[in-house]
């Protein structure tokens, strides 16, 4: 008989707790190998043990029922597995036996280990495990990939969205990226001294695209996946504390708590999407707003006594400020906005940079003067298959009276999104223009 509390199969139908399944192993699997990674030291082993938990789960939990902790679960089935492996001559090498005796150890020790981590200056295998995902044997966009799908539980299909990349090409970077840890034996530690610096800037990008992959998520039926944002904002407020003489640091965080503050306007009763500006503003987190502001001017006293520039993440910051600070929609500074944006385009270049730059100067100067900047982006490549493109292409069109074109790019847009809300809010614009028109 299962435990109170525990659901089983009989409380559900097989889809429904298919689909609990997997938003737990969503939820759970970055601490899951995050634990693992950590008491193996070997990154590739700890996802496959994590992913054969998750299959031992589909197994049982449907009959036995779903565990009061599930991660917990998770976490115990991998190391008995890995225990399991060693023994059968798996991974058999003078390493792996030491780890096994580990593993054996820690089971019956687990609670004295655990009080013995409240002594660690980090404490957190997650944070952790960033930082090896973002070790400098990996190229850049392979720490990301990898970051991602370790940490933020992603599919190789929303990563590829998430780097505007394709599946194949994704995939191979992950694939690489474990082999060449495992072969370059990284341990399993946050650096410390310069080292600690230098990787500091791919952490933060990592972080910020586990936080917007929650935030706007690119597939699925939700629009919001609250769990990725409240890591990221987690991580972010840890690193934070770790290193609080870094100004990107407080201006991630800054940035991120103002995005959050914002969830619960973003959707209507019915879960589908509501733009930024038709939002009810009294349904925005009063307490992140100044959670960020605060933490956006920790980063700009910081950059101003080292005087040096704001960095990207403090100036995204300061965007989000500008609309955050406004009590309606119509008080917007849209003229600092793209000023900000201006500056933004010139120390961190991007199309993605650019695209939103149009928005803001088709706020501040016309949806004209917004088009014709969104226009110089149609053929750059890396956003051939980026539907905000088309989306926001749309939206100027119908602002300026062109309702057949505009028809048009909300239908590519439409086409090209993979999250179920956004395309039925395209196909709606899209259905206002022929009615318009």
């Amino acid at each position: 008989m299962p435990e109170p509390g525990v659901l089983t199969s009989r409380d559900m139908s097989d889809h429904e707790i298919n689909r609990r399944i997997d938003a737990i192993w969503r939820m759970e699997s970055a601490r899951v190998i995050a634990t693992l990674a950590r008491m193996l030291r070997d990154v590739g082993l700890a996802e496959d043990l994590a992913q054969d938990a998750l299959v031992a789960a589909l197994e049982k939990w449907p009959s036995d029922g779903i565990p009061d902790n599930p991660g917990a679960w998770l976490t115990t089935t991998a190391r008995r597995r890995a225990i399991d492996r060693i023994r059968h001559g798996q991974m058999a090498d003078l390493k792996h036996l030491q780890i096994a005796h580990e593993l054996e150890h820690e089971q019956e020790t687990r609670h004295d280990a655990e009080l013995a981590t409240l002594d660690d200056p980090i404490g957190d295998d997650l944070l952790r495990l960033i930082f090896v995902a973002c070790h400098p044997v990996l190229s850049r966009e392979a720490r990301l990939a990898l970051t991602l799908r370790l940490l933020g539980g992603l599919t190789t299909a929303e990563i590829a969205r998430a780097f505007l990349a394709t599946e194949p090409t994704i995939a191979q970077r992950i694939v690489r990226a474990k082999r060449s840890l495992s072969e370059a034996d990284v341990e399993f530690e946050v650096p410390r001294g310069d080292e600690l610096g230098e990787r500091l800037a791919s952490v933060l990008e990592v972080i910020y695209l586990i936080f917007n992959e929650g935030y706007s998520a690119t597939a699925g039926d939700d629009l919001i996946r609250p769990a990725l944002c409240e890591e990221a904002l987690r991580l972010g407020r840890i690193l934070a504390g770790l290193m609080p003489a870094e100004d990107e640091v407080h201006g991630l965080v800054a940035l991120m708590e103002i995005q959050a503050s914002r969830s619960h306007a973003r959707t209507n009763s019915d879960g589908e999407p509501v733009l930024l500006l038709e939002q009810e503003r009294s349904r925005w987190d009063r307490l992140l707003i100044q959670r960020g502001l605060a933490a956006l001017e920790q980063a700009e006293r910081i950059a101003a006594a080292r005087n040096i520039e704001r960095g990207p993440y403090t100036l995204q910051a300061a965007i989000a400020a500008c609309h955050a600070r406004a009590l309606t929609a119509e008080a917007t500074d849209w003229a600092t906005i793209s000023s900000l944006y201006a500056q933004l385009a010139r120390l961190a270049p991007s199309p993605v940079v650019e695209l939103n730059r149009a928005v803001a100067i088709a706020m501040h100067a016309g949806p004209a003067a917004g088009l014709d900047h969104a226009d110089t982006l149609v053929g750059e490549p890396s956003l051939r298959h980026y539907h905000l493109l088309p989306s926001v292409r749309g939206d100027l069109l119908f602002r300026l009276g062109r309702h057949d074109e505009a028809r048009g790019e909300f239908e590519r847009a439409a086409e090209l999104t993979r999250n179920s809300r956004e395309r039925a809010l395209l196909l709606a614009r899209a259905a206002r223009c022929g009615r318009d028109g």
